[in-house]
């Protein structure tokens, strides 16, 4: 079925009307507000990491509680509300990997919580990440397999 030209310069006033009225993105502050925050929580990381390595751990070994204090930090902050307020805020600086990984688990699994912890915390926590944990697993699978046949 044809549109009519009437239909037509209807829908095109529209658009029209419509990119005049949208609110216009602040693209330099939301920038700068990603490369602060992120750069926020990757210094706090780095703290932890130069605090483990004065206990003595070698900067290997001070990666794995590190990356434990991150992850807890994360999901308590997502616990308490203050990931989500921060995400608004800073968009894409608020996701630095790991951190962003246990909010993404941690969210849906509070968004549920009231569905039960079978049906609702844990078949929901991985709604998210899950596909994110399945592909990683299944590519360093397929590496290693790869990696394996070569030697």
């Amino acid at each position: 079925m044809f549109k009519s030209k009437a239909s037509q310069a209807e829908q095109q006033q529209y658009q029209e009307k419509f990119e005049q009225l949208k609110p216009k993105t602040p693209i330099l502050k939301n920038v700068i507000w990603a490369f602060i925050v992120g750069g926020l929580i990757c210094m706090l990381g780095q703290f932890f990491m130069n605090y483990f390595v004065s206990l003595g751990f070698s900067n290997k070994e001070a990666g794995g509680p590190t990356s434990v204090v991150l992850i807890f930090l994360s999901a308590l902050f997502t616990g308490l509300g203050v990931y989500d307020e921060l995400g608004r805020r800073a968009g894409a600086g608020s996701i630095v990997p790991i951190t962003g990984f246990a909010n993404s688990i941690v969210a849906p699994a509070m968004e549920f919580k009231r569905e039960g912890y079978v049906f609702g915390i844990g078949a929901k926590m991985f709604i998210i990440a899950g596909p994110v944990l399945v592909y990683g697993i299944s590519t360093a699978i397929l590496i290693g397999f790869i990696y394996w046949l070569r030697l």
